[in-house]
């Protein structure tokens, strides 16, 4: 059975889809299966924000076939690992979970690399930063794929 990995961010059109797209660029996609989701709903059945799929496409990433999702407490029966961008969607995500099991599925993206961050900061308001996101989350999917490709 394929592990299955949940990318989460607030509103599935920035940072989640990038993560998605990342690393189901970086894994057997049959042994491995990528979906992300927002805490929020507000972009619910829209294509990721235009500037995600640029950056993605800079780098062979093509994220235009993903719709926006909003995560709900099915997700933790559905998925292995809940990968977060930062403490706002943990707090959200965790505040969903029903015991510690599924609390445990939960992890700040960042916490796979020693970067001196924790979170992956939201580039919706910063042109400039989904650049930097992108790379933040590449090198976070490197590893998490090198541990998934392990099993």
């Amino acid at each position: 059975m394929a592990t299955r990995v949940l990318m989460v961010c607030l509103g599935n059109i920035c940072r989640s889809p990038l993560a998605e797209g990342i690393l189901q660029s970086k894994v057997d996609i049959e042994s491995v299966s990528v979906d992300s989701a927002g805490t929020g709903g507000y972009h619910i059945g829209s294509k990721p924000d235009s500037r995600s799929i640029a950056v993605g496409l800079k780098y062979n990433i093509d994220i235009t076939h993903q719709r926006c999702r909003k995560f709900n407490t099915q997700d933790f029966k559905d998925f292995d690992l809940i990968y977060v961008m930062d403490y706002s969607n943990y707090e959200n995500v965790t505040a969903l979970a029903q015991n510690e099991e599924e609390i445990a599925k939960v992890k700040l993206i960042l916490d796979e690399v020693d970067a001196g961050l924790n979170e992956v900061p939201d580039p919706y308001y910063d042109d400039n930063g989904f650049e930097h996101v992108f790379h933040l989350i590449d090198e976070a999917c490197t590893i998490i794929a090198n541990k998934l490709n392990a099993y």
